[in-house]
């Protein structure tokens, strides 16, 4: 005791709840009262030991011959989810007097049981030191939420495996009080002898059973879905009545469901079959040759996927409740046991079958590593515990208007020409941006996407901005709730019934949104542009084709197919030119980009195009800037041109006014300055009087597409109503 500084026997105290944790806590007791020179030993019994019908499983600590200093009855009848919360308080009710009297430097806590919660609360509490047996551990139900807490409360953890060491480690613990000792269970398992395993067999089994041709079955309820784990047990005794074979039936643990349990035994007739023994409990030396020399354990008890690896004895691991264990091949995953004939087959697959033996859980040494770790801690360290954790990034500051203005999204542009993605924060502005040509395959476009989207996020933690998502505008038609392109236009090819949203989120672990184009410049404009306040408005884009969006009551309209606001679509001539829809005398068909450079080419091809002061290279693409720029330095041809092409969009403006009733008409795009007040004018011929009123205004915004897709992100990480 000199190595510690403590000048006395440190005094343990051992707090025993069941009979699963004893078979782990008394191959640590029997050494503890080994070394009375080091070591005094409270033993303190409370939960399921003390219940007739789990038992009375306390008896065998006494035949240990352990001095039992006090027996608490804790557990409130119910077996229901309220019975065990009310068995947590009583506990918390009853241990402080207990612990007042007893005073131990350290109390010794097992597992991820309801009962062990109240101790370590109770000890935390009451500044005892506790030492946590087999924390870091995976699995399923409350168990898993239960043994995290009691790692957090502890002071001193004594793990099994290598895994759980680690993710102790990942939780924060302080390596130095971590031991991996592994199962102290293993000590006992490991140096069983089994000379006289015949009549252990014979008095639970019956005189005629012969090794390998029996099965142990151990199931408890899984507290956190109850009503399938009472289905799953139903099943599983109906195929092991269907199995015909000898089965040892152990009754299930004290938590809620397993008086259902208990019921469903005895609807079946489980403990008068001939088949079947039903036992309360059996002493656990008598319980590893049970199991060591079974034809196969079939259940979701701990004991099947840690102890019964020792022996290689085949195990089937039913439903969840085991979720995350470390396990040997010895085990067979039944993870959805929800039909007798699947339950059925694993007895088939594995009985009677021998694996190599596993020390996943340890290698029979574990005692003495935790005896010699006991004796090292010093109880003149602080008692409060400090918490390893990772270093973070000092914040620049802590002012809600800087933490706002890093609040950032990443925005997606799918162009018929270019990609492009940029990092935009919270108030519009565009930090980085990033452009590429628009491959034309799919195969290439995704992976471009992704390549961009995964550098950008990068790039976003050194200039100090958080990404809360990715928002995508896209030409074409989408639905925007699943993030799928239904179909898009003919200037983005191989681009239909694309799940953009998935591949995506995959890679960078950030929700997405995905909307058409002309949906998101109307967004970008409700956030960042004319938009801002306005209840009813309408967008138009103009540039290579023509698109927009409808916000109604400040909501955006998609339809009931997700075409809404398909503006570029707009009929307003029967016999006019063909639109890339396959429809004629559609608005983009006279005044998007691509109509512009159809007419633009034809006066070029017919030399009516160029005029004084302007000329095209031989290799250079005839477009709309060319007509433009013509009609500007007087080519009659070329303003006859623009103007029908005005025309057109403000008949499609007009037929919107009527429509919808926008009190806001926003151009948007390239084109959008030349169109404004041709648009206008249409008006004022066109529409009635009650429309005439509407403002027609010019888009101030730089990057509408890109704006727009971070609107999708910055407007709805909060909301989650889009």
């Amino acid at each position: 005791m000199e190595k510690n500084g403590n000048n006395h026997k440190l005094r343990v105290c051992v707090a025993t709840c069941n009979r699963a944790d004893y078979s782990k806590l008394a191959p640590i007791m029997f050494g503890i009262k080994a070394e009375p020179q080091f070591f005094e030993l409270d033993v303190v019994v409370l939960g399921s030991h003390l219940i007739d019908d789990y038992g009375n499983t306390y008896r065998m600590i006494e035949q240990d011959d352990f001095d039992i200093h006090t027996r608490l009855h804790t557990i409130v009848r119910g077996e229901d989810e309220a019975a065990m919360v009310e068995s947590v308080g009583l506990a918390l009710v009853k241990l402080p007097d207990v612990l007042n009297r007893l005073k131990p430097d350290i109390m010794i806590v097992h597992g991820d049981r309801f009962d062990a919660l109240a101790l370590a609360t109770s000890a935390a509490l009451m500044n005892i030191r506790i030492l946590h047996i087999e924390g870091g551990e995976v699995s399923g139900t409350i168990d898993d939420s239960i043994r995290h807490a009691i790692t957090k409360l502890a002071h001193y953890h004594v793990c099994c495996t290598r895994s759980a060491e680690q993710h102790l480690i990942a939780m924060c613990e302080d390596h130095d009080r971590i031991l991996l000792a592994g199962c102290p269970s293993y000590d006992k398992l490991l140096s069983a002898k089994n000379k006289d395993y015949m009549s252990i067999i014979s008095m639970w089994l019956g005189e005629d059973v012969k090794t390998r041709d029996y099965i142990v079955a151990l199931q408890h309820p899984v507290t956190t879905d109850i009503k399938h784990s009472i289905k799953m047990f139903e099943l599983t005794l109906d195929a092991l009545i269907s199995f015909n074979k000898r089965t040892l039936v152990l009754f299930p643990n004290v938590d809620a469901g397993s008086k259902e349990m208990v019921r469903v035994m005895r609807k079946k007739g489980i403990e008068h079959h001939p088949n079947f023994r039903a036992v309360k409990h059996v002493p656990f030396d008598q319980f590893i040759q049970l199991v060591a020399h079974a034809g196969c354990m079939i259940g979701n008890s701990s004991c099947g996927v840690r102890e019964v690896g020792a022996f290689g004895t085949p195990v089937i691991n039913l439903g969840t409740r085991q979720t995350g264990r470390e396990t040997g091949e010895n085990v067979l995953h039944v993870r959805d046991a929800d039909t007798q004939d699947k339950i059925l087959h694993a007895l088939q697959l594995q009985f009677g079958k021998q694996y190599p033996c596993s020390k996943i859980y340890g290698d029979g040494n574990a005692v003495p590593r935790i005896l010699k770790f006991l004796k090292s801690i010093d109880l003149k360290e602080p008692l409060q515990k400090k918490f390893c954790f990772p270093p973070v990034k000092d914040n620049i500051s802590q002012d809600i208007d800087h933490i706002l203005e890093t609040q950032s999204a990443l925005a997606v542009d799918l162009g018929g020409t270019n990609l492009r993605v940029a990092i935009v924060s919270m108030k519009g502005e565009i930090v980085k941006k990033y452009t590429q040509l628009n491959p034309k395959t799919y195969e290439d476009r995704l992976a471009l996407i992704l390549k961009m989207c995964v550098e950008a996020a990068s790039e976003a933690v050194n200039v100090n901005c958080r990404i809360l998502g990715v928002g995508i505008s896209t030409g074409g038609r989408v639905n925007p709730r699943e993030g799928i392109v239904l179909h898009s236009t003919k200037l983005i090819q191989e681009w239909s019934s694309v799940d953009l949203r998935t591949p995506i989120s995959d890679a960078l672990h950030l929700p997405v949104w995905v909307d058409n184009d002309g949906n998101c410049a109307a967004l970008a404009e409700r956030k960042f542009g004319h938009g801002k306040g306005v209840e009813n408005f309408v967008t138009l884009i103009t540039g290579t084709g023509i698109g927009g969006g409808i916000v109604h009551q400040h909501e955006l309209i998609h339809g009931s197919s997700f075409c809404a606001a398909e503006l570029g679509h707009i009929v307003v001539s029967l016999d006019g030119p063909e639109c890339l829809c396959g429809s004629q005398g559609c608005i983009e068909a006279y005044a998007s980009g691509i109509a512009l450079q159809r007419e633009a080419k034809k006066l070029h091809d017919d030399d009516l195009l160029l005029v004084e002061g302007m000329s095209v290279k031989e290799e250079e693409i005839v477009s709309a800037a060319h007509l433009i720029q013509a009609a500007k330095l007087g080519n009659t041809k070329a303003e006859s041109i623009l103007r029908t092409a005005g025309t057109a969009l403000g008949l499609g403006v007009v037929n919107i006014l009527h429509t919808v009733n926008p009190s806001l008409v926003i151009l948007s795009g390239v084109l959008a300055n030349h169109y404004v007040n041709a648009v206008k004018d249409v008006i004022n011929r066109q529409a009635l009087s009650s429309v005439k009123t509407v403002d027609v205004v010019v888009s101030n915004l730089a990057d509408p597409a890109l704006l727009g897709a971070a609107s999708l992100v910055l407007d709805y990480t909060t909301r989650r109503i889009y």
